[in-house]
This record gives structure tokens, sequence and C-alpha cells, in this order.
């Protein structure tokens, strides 16, 4: 694959967290085709294994690795920095792409328990803020580092709940006040950790296809302004790349949205 130059990640330690999911894992591909060193951090050890196994196979890039670690558990986090600097000797980009939620999270607002919404804010925003917290210790003794938080239009658009009509899906409240929070934690950190040389930037995707039921995707993509259709990965690929690049070393503290127009 020929790439831009300007976006070339050449000698540059990326760590994805949630880096074996859906977005994950195209995150994880496209830092090894920009020829990154990336840290795939998931905690579903076959999935991650499976994702370095295929990457490995179809680059033939070896600076892939997978590390299982839950953002939420400051030990693993502390296992996960010592072993990337053992390796690469640095980290240069934090990914925060985890998306972690306990076995009730998505249920109607009527039925959202309050120790579940707690739960749940915590694990997603708390352990957001956790591993940023730990990972920018490092970036400060090197005086350089990029952190990526995945938000969502979700974050500051209100939810258009009719295109889930005749679907058991919803846009669950916990969802919205995670995103709303990630994004005014990122600019927060960008704020505070500008002066040590520390960008920090979020993503704000639309929805994403991932085989949700024809009539919802037919109904979210009537509000989409480009190409009529939902988010691909491949669409948030590029954006990722770009923030971790040289190519927007005079960006920090923005959110940017990717969602063809949905949320205008």
């Amino acid at each position: 694959m020929e790439t831009n130059k300007a976006f070339d990640l050449s000698n540059k330690t990326v760590i994805i967290t949630g880096g074996a999911g859906l977005i994950g894992s195209a995150f994880s591909k496209a830092c090894v085709e920009y020829n990154a060193n990336v840290i795939v951090v998931d905690i579903d050890e076959k999935r991650g294994n499976e994702l370095i196994d295929s990457i490995k196979m179809d680059t033939k890039n070896l600076n892939i690795v997978f590390q299982k670690c839950d953002i939420t558990n400051i030990v693993e986090i502390q296992h996960l920095i010592d072993t990337t600097l053992d390796q690469f000797g640095q980290i240069d980009a934090l990914v925060n792409n985890a998306y972690p939620k306990n076995r009730n999270f998505g249920q109607v607002f009527e039925d959202v328990d309050y120790k579940d919404f707690c739960e749940n804010m915590n694990m997603h925003v708390a352990g957001y803020f956790l591993i940023t917290q730990q990972i920018a210790k490092a970036m400060i003794k090197q005086k350089h580092g990029t952190i990526i938080n995945m938000a969502s239009i979700y974050g500051f658009a209100a939810p258009r709940f009719e295109i889930y009509d005749g679907t058991r899906m919803t846009m669950s409240v916990e969802y919205a006040a995670i995103k709303g929070a990630i994004i005014n934690l990122t600019k927060y950190l960008a704020s505070y950790l500008g002066k040590y040389n520390i960008r920090v930037n979020a993503i704000s995707p639309g929805g994403v296809y991932n085989n949700q039921p024809e009539s919802f995707v037919d109904a979210y993509s009537k509000k989409v302004l480009l190409g009529d259709r939902m988010a691909n990965v491949d669409d948030l690929t590029d954006v990722l790349v770009f923030l971790l690049s040289d190519g927007s070393k005079y960006i920090t503290g923005q959110n940017l949205t990717v969602d063809g127009g949905w949320s205008l």
C-alpha cells in the first residue's frame, strides 16, 4: 500500500485500546500500514491474537503485539506501560477506543437501574481517565505525546429516537452521558497537558455499519447528507492516522465529527 508521507507513522509507538474490536481492528491495521509500532490492547485475548496473526501475515510487519489489559485495572495498565517501554522505548500515542460496559448496558431509559448507570459511567469514563493519567506520566517525561479519545455524535447531539422504531435497539442514556463527558475530558486534558507538548483530540463518529436491522439502517441513512449510508470503519481510519501524524502537529483540544453530515 502506498501511503501519504505526511501521515507516515514510522518510529511512532501507538497503543490502541479496544484494538481487536470492529473499529479498533481497522485502526490497528491502518497504523501498521503507516509503519507504526502498534500495541493492540483488548480484554479478548483470543480475538486479539488472531488479529495480530492476520496482520502479520498480510503486511509482514512484526512490530505489532497484543497485550491483554483491562483499562479499569491500574496493575494491568502499569504492566502494559512497562512492557511497551521495555520493547519500544517510548509511548508516542494512546488511542482510547475501548468500550467497557456491563451486561445490562443499553436498556431503555425507564428500565435503567441506578447502579448499572453508575457502573457503566465509571467503567467507561473513569477507565479512559485512568489509562490516560498513567500513560500521560510517561509522555510528560518524554515531553511529547498524542492522545485520541473516541467520542460520538451522541456526545453533543440529541438522539433521533424515531430511527429505532420497529427494532429492539435504542440509544442508551449511559452512552450519551459517557460520550459527552469524554468530549469535555478531551478539552480538559488538552489544556492541562499542552505545556508538555502533548496533544489531545477526539473523534466523534456517526453510526458505523455493523449488520444492524435493515429498517434502522434505512432510517438512519436517510438523514445522512453524504452518500445516503452509515459510516464504514474506513471512513474513520484516515482521520485517526491524520491525528496521530505530524500532519496535525498544531491541532489539539478538537472534536472531529465524522458523520456524513448527519448531525447538522
